[in-house]
């Protein structure tokens, strides 16, 4: 069987089934294995199908593995739903004119149709007209829904509309091309959108109307044009003539068939194939191989659907890797290799490629996979779920309103104890789980940002107790904040401004970004937390113009970043070693190599990570060292008074303090009974209103915060405004020489009890 004349259009009802319908009337039925066609339907003579869209599986928490009906428009100006056996099970009159196009939303439950006279429709899924959504004076010719079926994108001449359903609200419409608009897509992954012309380019905007990207010219115009459901790449369509590009709009390869022009464009459910209605009555079938993985040493391409050839390129030994079904998506990192076919899990050791470890799949469409150093995370349909290398299933981390099939790597992030999933109902969330458990962490709330987030990454390394999170919001600033949240609110600070891509390198807390026209690595960015001033020195900052507009980070693997720029080819930066064996050094304590390391390198920006570093840990001589190299002499006098201090818990309130982390300080000494070193730090603070709240509240010194208060009036010249200091000064008499006997008195109890508590501490060790 094959079509008499033009095909018009092409869907997919699983990987392994495809259905054509063509001019001549027909709908077949192809298997894209054997390419064999059998006849489904004859349509009557005055029918001519124009556009195919299956109704999309798994609506409603009912999992379909396959599509069961669809919708055909046709140029008598009806649409008809058709049951996969090829029964018309309804036909409507939708325009005046051919229907040129038809799309079911995300979730199944409403149609849009467009056509000839200028329409644009909603029709309930039964087939009943809900609304027209707008009326123009030149056809539509290609029509989508946006990524949460609230909006619809269609073309309006030279024009691209885009236009939310609820009444009154903004409609977007900007010029797109020079010629006609031919055909549209919007991604739901990556929320972008493509649009194709007569005007022989094609485009890719952003859902703002952003321009990203715009080809040269081809020959011809370009009739058809279709993302790969998960948003990586796409395929589009011309006179003899396919093209596969990346998201970002570079072409990785370009076919030349003899087809005559492609009119549609169908990718399957796994991104693996691609299927194009030709002009001359064919359907092209075609597969995407030559995928490249890279780790370290090793490079990995898929040389055919089934074969991966690994190449070491330290030895150059070449293995070939055979599997029983065709590869859908594959991840190498951390040593190991993890390929998904449409039915099994294939875990390799990259020590050894003989023995993989192969369990089977629930769902069978992975749409990402993530690694991280013990484990792995499969996304599918139906879920998320975390694998050990082992491929012991660890956890199934779930959140209200779910939604796998729209996660990609920006939106998803995995490190060894916690996994980060970004919210698609409300954007401004970060659902943060524990790993091993699958529960959300700490009281169970999300983490919660003031606008949209577009990318999150969690650090890789470290303590469970300070993982971080860095995350690029709509404005494209950076923060980063801690995950674990102890009741108290944790502080989000911004790092950068104008980022447009970021990553953590793989063993060691070191984050870096492109950052407007700056590529900018930040050696320990936890410094925020602990002296915010020095954050600038501890930073590596490199001319990014050469990468051009929208460069993206690849990877940051070691010392060795990857940089994909905006025209696909890849860049290479090395960064220096230091910082990262620092980070070894710290985490194991050993503060003296980390010493003579920065004493043999000599560089101030490692002196600052190291002083960061002392003060988080509370190493003080080692800061006092650091902060003197890098000339900071008002640190180095104020660490020095510290150690001067007396007790314990008066030397930690006051390293809090060093870090800015007042309101900890002063509850630090509260507890431990030291209430007059609390009332002094708000005085030295002029912390005036607190200070004075405090000594009332506990009935000592108050007389102390009103000679100081007094004093320090007396000193600017100013009269006391503050009723309640007027009030309590009205019956004391400030006395100085009992003030200063007072508070010697406080810190040679101080004293005395630091001492009294050192000789019970050995006292008990003689004991032992």
């Amino acid at each position: 069987m094959k079509h008499k004349d033009l095909v018009s259009c092409v869907g997919w009802t699983t990987a392994d089934e495809l259905f054509s319908c063509s001019d001549d009337h027909q709908i077949l039925r192809w298997n894209p294995v054997t390419s064999e066609a059998t006849r489904v339907v004859k349509l009557p003579d005055d029918v001519y199908p124009l556009d195919l869209h299956w109704f999309p599986r798994g609506i409603g928490g009912k999992k379909q593995s396959q599509a069961e009906s669809f919708v055909l428009t046709s140029s008598d100006g009806k649409f008809h739903l058709i049951s996969k056996l090829g029964r018309v099970e309804k036909s409507v009159e939708a325009h005046c004119g051919a229907v040129l196009a038809g799309r079911w939303n995300y979730e199944g439950t409403a149609l849009v149709t467009v056509g000839e006279d200028g329409q644009v429709k909603i029709w309930s899924k039964s087939g009943m007209l809900r609304s027209t959504l707008a009326q123009q004076g030149t056809p539509v010719y290609s029509v989508s829904w946006g990524p949460d079926s609230d909006k619809v994108l269609f073309t309006s001449g030279k024009q691209l509309v885009i236009k939310p359903l609820q009444p009154n609200a903004k409609v977007l419409q900007w010029k797109a091309h020079d010629g006609l608009i031919l055909k549209t897509d919007w991604n739901s992954v990556n929320d972008l959108i493509l649009s194709a012309g007569e005007d022989c380019r094609y485009k890719v905007w952003d859902s703002f109307g952003r321009g990203l990207f715009s080809s040269q010219p081809h020959e011809c115009p370009i009739t058809s044009i279709a993302w790969a459901l998960d948003g990586e790449f796409f395929a589009l369509g011309s006179f003899n003539t396919l093209r596969l590009c990346d998201k970002t709009g570079w072409s990785y390869a370009l076919e030349k068939p003899n087809t005559g022009s492609i009119f549609a464009l169908s990718w399957s459910i796994d991104g693996t194939q691609l299927a194009g209605a030709c002009g001359n009555g064919q359907v092209i079938f075609a597969h995407v191989v030559e995928q490249h993985w890279e780790w370290k040493n090793l490079e990995i391409t898929l040389i055919k659907r089934r074969t991966m050839k690994v190449h070491n390129v330290i030895n150059d030994a070449v293995d070939l890797l055979e599997f029983r079904d065709r590869v859908i998506k594959a991840s190498l990192n951390y040593g190991y290799l993890v390929v998904s076919t449409s039915l099994q899990c294939y875990v390799f050791s990259t020590k050894n490629w003989n023995t993989p470890l192969i369990f089977d799949l629930k769902e069978g469409t992975v749409s990402l996979i993530l690694q991280a150093e013990r484990h792995f995370l499969l996304v599918d349909g139906g879920g998320l779920y975390l694998y050990s290398y082992e491929g012991r299933l660890i956890s199934s981390p779930k959140y209200p309103g779910m939604r796998t099939d729209i996660l990609n790597a920006k939106t998803v992030s995995l490190s060894n104890d916690t996994l980060a999933v970004k919210d698609k109902a409300d954007e401004k969330v970060i659902y943060i789980f524990e790993a091993l458990s699958g529960k959300p962490l700490g009281d169970g709330k999300p983490l919660t940002h003031k606008t949209e987030i577009v990318e999150i990454a969690l650090d890789q390394k470290g303590l469970t107790s300070e993982r971080k999170i860095a995350f690029i919001d709509k404005n494209r600033d950076l923060f980063i904040t801690s995950v674990k949240r102890f009741g108290k609110e944790q502080k989000i600070v911004k790092i950068g401004t104008m980022v447009q891509s970021l990553a953590w390198n793989d063993t060691s807390n070191i984050l870096c970004g492109i950052q407007d026209s700056k590529f900018t690595v930040w050696y320990y960015p936890n410094t925020v937390y602990v002296d915010k001033d020095l954050l600038p020195k501890t930073l590596y900052e490199k001319d990014a113009s050469e990468f051009s507009k929208n460069a993206q980070l690849v990877s940051f693997v070691g010392n060795l970043i990857t940089i994909r720029r905006a025209d696909g080819s890849l860049v290479h930066l090395h960064i220096s070693p230091y910082p990262a064996i620092l980070h070894g050094h710290v985490g194991s304590s050993r503060w003296e190599d980390g010493l003579r390391l920065c004493r043999f390198v000599k560089d101030q920006t490692l002196w600052a990570c190291l002083a960061a570093m002392a003060v988080a840990n509370k190493d003080m001589s080692t800061a006092e060292i650091a902060y003197a190299a890098i000339g900071e002499i008002d640190k180095v006098q104020y660490i020095n008074s510290i150690k001067d201090l007396p007790s314990k818990e008066s030397r930690l309130a006051h390293i809090l303090l060093f870090s800015g982390n007042t309101q900890e300080a002063e509850t630090l000494l509260l507890q431990s009974g030291l209430v007059y070193q609390a009332i002094q730090i708000n005085i030295n603070l002029y912390n005036w209103e607190r200070a004075l709240e405090l000594a009332v509240k506990h009935r000592t010194h108050v007389d102390t915060v009103l000679a100081y208060r007094q004093k320090f009036l007396e000193d600017f010249g100013k009269k006391e405004t503050n009723q309640r200091f007027l009030q309590y000064a009205g019956g004391l008499e400030v006395d100085w020489n009992k003030i200063k006997a007072k508070i010697e008195l406080e810190i040679a109890k101080e004293r005395e009890r630091a001492a009294g508590s050192s000789a019970v501490r050995t006292s008990v060790t003689v004991q032992q």
